[in-house]
């Protein structure tokens, strides 16, 4: 089965997921993470779940002064990815990426219709950037934009259609002059897009990629299935030594970002965020603290039996070395050292406890139990409970010890046949179904 899946599975899953496309979004979504994590603190702080200090909070005025600083940071992180992917992608070609970031961002605006109509007065106000779109609602035109530039910019470089100036002219003048002809391409195309969608569909791209594309995306990824491909997915890619978090994070962070965005903007509109009323239930933080919390693997409760009940010294000293990083979610000690990377036996415990924690956290989501996430985030290193507790309050801190506490019990019978395979090799005994079971007993 291993041969199997490293000769003829894993090669052209690894091949996709290096290609220059992937490698720039995931890269050029990394330009988003300051901004979204600042821009939760103000949107936290903007929407306390302690009533008191929350009342407190907006009887003093300060609400709207932390939803500006909101809007200014997380709410416009379709702008950072659409000149990071662009960025990230022309500099794996080798050449300097920041003119095509900017080339990406004026694509960007004009793409989007620069009228916008109060719904209740009816009044069109014109000249303006609809911040509709620069948050999630945009990001797969975002995506899609990003990745278009930097290859017709990187196209342009490659086969030198540029403007040449002398060695002697400083290099960011030459760099501006490099980026004219592609730069006059691209929003010269760009334009007519705009007017073969504004004359042909009576839309923007904007509207057509969010109709055709970014809601059907949102609406697989945001059911039952979606949590459990999520759930299956970093583990295995995780088993097979590849960072499966970084590989499904980036592919699939911008449509989970979006739906947590969409979750704000229920609430912003005065709505109860609710399943009913359009909430999602597969966020960004529906992955992070309860399918990767702790490390890929959910792997705490395996680190807890390495440390109070391993009898192999192993075991007890990678769980004591472990313990600090697992509180704060790095658990690539314990993937290596186990270890789990190949390891048929402890592979199952390794996949089985985030996709089991995936279905519980999906219903808890689906029938109220634990409420819906907004677009608050917390860095990945925040320890369980504690991110729980910002993203979802008490439910969701409570709901985090449970299905931590539930993977602990998963490991368990796994754990003790590995510490107990160590312990037979460390005590010279031989590893016999018998030897193990007599050992498994007397721990």
């Amino acid at each position: 089965m291993n041969e199997w899946i490293n000769e003829k599975v894993l090669p052209p899953v690894l091949k996709f997921v290096n290609t220059k496309a992937i490698t720039a979004l995931r890269n050029g979504m990394l330009y988003t993470m300051p901004f979204t994590i600042v821009g939760s603190i103000f949107l936290l702080l903007a929407n306390l779940p302690i009533e008191s200090v929350a009342k407190w909070i907006t009887d003093s005025g300060l609400v709207v002064y932390f939803n500006q600083a909101y809007g200014a940071s997380f709410a416009i992180m379709s702008v950072f990815a659409v000149i990071g992917i662009a960025y990230s992608y022309v500099k794996t070609e080798g050449f300097e990426g920041l003119p095509a970031g900017m080339i990406s961002l004026v694509v960007f605006i004009l793409f989007m219709s620069p009228d916008v109509t109060d719904l209740d007065s009816g009044v069109t106000i014109g000249n303006v950037i609809n911040k509709d779109w620069t948050a999630g609602k945009g990001m797969i035109t975002a995506i899609i934009v990003g990745l278009i530039v930097g290859w017709v910019y990187s196209w342009f470089l490659r086969h030198d259609i540029r403007i040449k100036l002398p060695e002697a002219v400083p290099e960011n003048v030459a760099n501006s002059f490099t980026a004219l002809i592609p730069a006059a391409a691209l929003i010269t195309g760009a334009m007519f897009a705009y007017i073969f969608f504004d004359k042909v569909f009576k839309t923007t791209f904007f509207d057509f990629i969010y109709d055709v594309l970014q809601s059907p995306l949102q609406g697989v990824t945001d059911s039952l299935g979606g949590a459990l491909v999520l759930g299956f997915l970093v583990p295995l890619f995780w088993f097979f030594g590849v960072h499966g978090s970084t590989i499904v994070g980036g592919i699939m962070g911008p449509i989970l970002q979006a739906n947590s965005l969409e979750n704000t903007d229920i609430l912003k509109a005065g709505k109860e965020l609710t399943v009913a009323n359009g909430g999602h239930i597969v966020t960004q933080q529906f992955l992070d603290q309860f399918l990767t919390v702790t490390g890929a693997g959910m792997t705490l409760g395996l680190v807890v039996y390495m440390v109070f009940f391993a009898k192999s010294a192993q075991f007890k000293q990678l769980g004591r070395l472990s313990i600090g990083p697992a509180v704060f979610n790095i658990n690539e000690p314990i993937t290596f050292a186990t270890p789990i990377v190949m390891n048929p036996i402890m592979a199952i415990p390794f996949i089985l406890t985030p996709v089991v924690s995936s279905v519980i956290t999906y219903f808890a989501l689906y029938t109220g139990l634990v409420p819906l996430f907004t677009a608050v985030q917390v860095p990945w290193t925040t320890p369980p409970i504690i991110s729980g507790l910002l993203v979802g309050g008490w439910q969701a801190a409570l709901l985090q010890a449970f299905v931590l506490t539930l993977g602990f019990f998963i490991y368990l019978p796994f754990a003790r046949k590995m510490d107990a395979i160590n312990y037979a090799e460390e005590t010279n005994q031989p590893i016999t179904e018998e030897v193990l079971e007599e050992i498994e007993s007397e721990s």
